[in-house]
């Protein structure tokens, strides 16, 4: 029987592990699917044989190191999963579990935890964690005396609230009364070293009471090892180097907006991606600002300097491989003991001083408004290493097989006399031509996904170039023939010139596909609407098609416009619900919990 056929009433599953399973089915390759079934099939046999032992055993097993993960891009997953290869590797018994799947009831059970965690926003949790962290806050927390706990929090220092998830992870299992067992590790984008040296140290800890209490524990059935995943050999330490083949604007010549639709080709790869994914792109570095830097700091282009281990002249380093644009409070650290700047140190003293310069600043401007004697290895030692942006991919891998596509804002600003870019986008605008190798990767989004049953409704709310992922679940669905109805709420400053793929969703309007769109130029009239204003409007209808199963989706700006749809849902719910702040704030949080309410917002 094949699982789009399954059902409630032919199978033994409930309908929740049907979509489940349907939607662990749709990622894997042939390859995977084979080996599960023939796991499935042998520990089904296992069991059988074991009989009444199994139970006997299960009661005497021991506790395993329990690892939680909370990723909003994919950084905080891969170090958990890291974490749970190299406890294996050792013989220790682990559990890898995504917070958003971690039933809190469990908590009271453990007895050696540790935590991957990573911040974004405003010091805010990452979508997977927003349940277990305000869980961990309540009065229902149970406590934890006793219980080992190590946390290792990822983060950005470019912004204010560096790794604040993490200390509060930490701040509040210990509230509990868990034991902190091995110091908190708080690492910067460029964390892959650091964070294997914390996940050693950690393992040493743990590792002599796993062993001891695994070696008392008797008749433990051991769970077989999976075989690797198939995943793609091109990750974010081993890049693809993809042909770009499109960079195309999209919006008109009178936009106060600059986007791209970029195609680039991933023929030759086996990098594989689903509706939600996103792409993550290296660039270059702009070669004129880096000679002007060279040139103002009097260093010799050609000069030799080390980085990561590599040997490579000064002037391709600034361009291939380190950071000039983002600005972080590390480099005016670094860089002003480096050059003894008085001026930069007094800032680095004063952190809402410093906040607030390097905000208005690229790397770029720190160095060149700070000339000073340095050498070539103490400037390339004062940078981080450069890293790659993610995109939401604005496609479906069905559709368009080889290929994959970016809906790419171009950040330009004016400052100091001077047009300003984005690293990444500025590049692929305004410098990498058609035909150019961009060294890309795919990043797994779990937590932004279509649903696993073709029949469920879906509502998507994308203004700019929050549409791109949506353009993706609406080719993956035409492909499907998915009969679920979608409905679209996209936002721009005018229908003339900020239209992102005007014809595209005209087309699935007339083909059926979209059965409703609405659509809020804030411009266009005296005045300004926007999605959640769109939102208001159509609230009966919203939450009408919430009440009967619809998933939400929200993609893009996380500072104000999300925050501002969330709010519009909570009034639809408290309006056409008949509930208080607090019921809707539940009712939203039930929807997150059964993965209908997702977002992909930055």
């Amino acid at each position: 029987m094949l699982l789009s056929q399954l059902s409630a009433a032919a199978s033994p599953l409930t309908q929740e592990q049907v979509q489940k399973l349907q939607g662990l089915v749709a990622e894997l390759n042939p390859i995977q699917q084979a080996w599960v079934s023939g796991y499935l099939a042998a520990n089904a046999n296992s069991a059988a044989l074991a009989g009444g032992a199994g139970t006997q055993a299960a009661a005497v097993e021991a506790a395993p190191l329990t690892i939680l993960y909370g990723s909003q891009t994919g950084n905080a997953k891969a170090v958990a999963s890291q974490l749970k290869a190299q406890a294996e590797s050792r013989g220790l018994s682990v559990k890898l579990v995504n917070m958003a799947d971690y039933k809190t009831s469990a908590l009271k059970k453990e007895k050696f935890l540790a935590i991957a965690v990573s911040t974004y926003g405003e010091g805010e949790p990452p979508e997977d964690a927003e349940a277990l962290h305000a869980f961990l806050a309540s009065k229902k927390a149970p406590k934890l005396e006793g219980v080992k706990v190590a946390v290792i929090g990822l983060g950005d220092t470019s912004y204010e609230f560096f790794c604040q998830t993490a200390k509060d992870f930490e701040q509040r299992l210990t509230n509990l009364g868990a034991d902190v067992v091995y110091q908190r590790a708080e690492l910067d984008v460029d964390y892959e070293e650091l964070a294997t040296q914390w996940i050693a140290g950690a393992l040493d800890v743990f590792e002599p009471e796993l062993k001891s209490q695994q070696d008392a524990a008797t008749n433990v059935v051991s769970m077989p090892s999976a075989v690797a995943s198939a995943s793609s050999q091109y990750t974010k330490q081993n890049p693809f180097a993809a042909e770009l083949s499109v960079v195309q604007k999209i919006t008109g010549r009178d936009s106060t907006k600059d986007v791209r639709h970029v195609e680039i080709s991933l023929d030759g790869s086996d990098i594989r991606y689903l509706p939600g994914d996103s792409l993550g792109v290296y660039f270059l570095n702009d070669e004129a600002l880096v000679d002007e830097v060279l040139e103002l700091l009097a260093i010799a282009d050609d000069t030799k300097v080390t980085v990561a281990g590599e040997s490579i002249a000064v002037r391709d380093a600034l361009i291939e491989k380190l950071e000039l644009t983002q600005s972080y409070p590390g480099f005016v650290e670094k860089y002003s003991q480096a050059t003894n700047n008085a001026q930069l140190q007094a800032l680095v003293e004063d952190k809402a001083a410093l906040r607030e310069y390097i905000e208005a600043r690229q790397i770029f401007d720190v160095i060149k408004q700070n000339p000073a004697a340095i050498d070539a290895q103490s400037l390339v030692d004062c940078c981080r290493k450069l890293q790659a942006r993610l995109y939401s991919i604005a496609s479906s891998q069905t559709e368009v097989e080889d290929e994959v596509h970016l809906t790419v804002g171009l950040v330009e600003f004016d400052a100091f006399g001077e047009k300003h870019f984005g690293g990444c986008s500025g590049y692929l605008a305004n410098r990498a031509q058609e035909g150019a190798k961009v060294k890309v990767f795919s990043e797994h989004n779990d937590n932004f996904r279509l649903p696993a049953n073709d029949d469920t409704p879906v509502i998507m709310v994308g203004p700019g170039t929050g549409i791109a992922p949506f353009r993706a679940f609406l080719q993956e669905r035409d492909a499907r023939e998915a009969a679920g109805e979608n409905w679209l709420f996209f936002g721009n400053p005018h229908f003339t010139q900020d239209f992102l793929y005007q014809v595209e969703i005209q087309g699935y309007v007339k083909s059926g596909l979209l059965s409703k769109v609405d659509l809020a130029f804030s411009r266009d009239q005296a005045e300004k609407i926007y999605v959640q204003d769109r939102l208001r409007e159509k609230g009966a209808e919203v939450f009408a098609w919430l009440e009967k199963g619809a998933h939400f989706y929200v993609c893009g700006d996380a500072t104000r416009m999300a925050k501002d749809v969330h709010q519009a849902l909570i009034d639809i719910i408290k309006a056409h619900g008949g509930k208080d702040d607090e019921q809707a704030e539940q009712y939203l949080k039930d929807l997150r919990s059964q993965n209908r309410y997702q977002k992909d917002v930055y």
